[in-house]
């Protein structure tokens, strides 16, 4: 590990978990795109692990970000800024609602780098699910990028043209033409994916938090919501390819309020979906179908 880390050693951390369908409708609730409600017994979507396996934090141990203290599970990096950078994931198996499953997570590396913006850190947690035939599932890999903090030039107040602006703009996917999707977010939309996965980070909803604070110009878009979104468009465009893989990374944040759309585009053994707006390319996943 980095020398900055010489005392905090990674570690295991097994549990087993309920696939509660309370949390699977609720992704479907906020989703609201016309497809069956995944029901006990009916196979988990893709990364619908996110939602349906959600991790809460006891109130004492969250830090002023929201998101927990850092040095037990995760190193204590000292730089305040986390991004939620990408990742793998394969599935071997299936997992089904109403499931019990184990997952087993730790951190794979810590690596100290020099970027254009400065310092930063990038953490590597690897995470298996096991099904009920104690066989994986899926076997994910997720980088977290932490940077240093931004200058603040512009705080802007709480009731600035912003949150108070936005009334709630329905479902997020919305189809425009073939393979094309409008993806449109609201403040109430961040708000009900924030608690469907336990994600306390401020920057999700707390609009002085994210503008006074962590320098942003709004309130930040989830990673994983944007991923997520990426690949529900497989089950959306109704294709009897199941998928096998995938790998997804997020080059730049999207804010709340922000156009953009979802553009899948065949490619060989599989498809690549793209989030994009008028500043470029936000999130890509590459999907390999089986």
């Amino acid at each position: 590990m980095p020398g900055s880390f010489e005392d905090w050693e990674p570690h295991t951390v097994v549990s087993e978990e309920y696939l509660d369908p309370a949390a699977v409708r609720a992704l479907a609730t906020l989703f609201d795109d016309g497809l069956p409600v995944p029901d006990v017994g009916d196979v988990l979507p893709p990364l619908w692990h996110w939602v349906a396996l959600p991790r809460w934090s006891p109130s004492s141990e969250l830090s002023i970000d929201g998101h927990p203290f850092r040095g037990s599970f995760l190193p204590p990096i000292t730089l305040p800024r986390r991004m939620f950078a990408g990742g793998s994931v394969s599935f071997p198996g299936d997992l089904r609602v109403g499931d019990t499953v184990r997952r087993e997570s730790t951190v794979e590396s810590v690596t100290e780098k020099n970027g254009r913006s400065g310092a930063l850190t990038v953490v590597v947690v690897a995470t298996t699910l096991f099904g009920t035939d104690g066989n994986p599932a899926v076997i994910e890999k997720q980088n977290l990028i932490y940077r240093e903090a931004a200058a603040v030039s512009h705080p802007k107040p709480a009731d600035a043209a912003g949150p108070a602006a936005m009334a709630p703009v329905g479902p997020p996917i919305v189809p425009v033409g073939e393979g094309r999707w409008d993806f449109r977010t609201d403040p109430t939309l961040l708000m009900r994916f924030s608690a469907a996965t336990a994600n306390a980070h401020r920057i999700h909803y707390d609009w002085p938090y994210a503008t006074g604070v962590e320098g942003y110009p709004g309130l930040v878009v989830h990673g994983p919501l944007m991923t997520l979104s990426l690949a529900e468009t497989q089950r959306l465009a109704s294709t009897s390819s199941r998928i096998g893989e995938l790998s997804h990374r997020n080059s730049r944040p999207l804010f709340c309020g922000d156009g953009a759309q979802l553009v899948s585009t065949p490619n060989e053994g599989g498809t690549r979906v793209e989030l994009v707006s008028s500043a470029g390319t936000h999130t890509s996943v590459e999907l390999i179908l089986r």
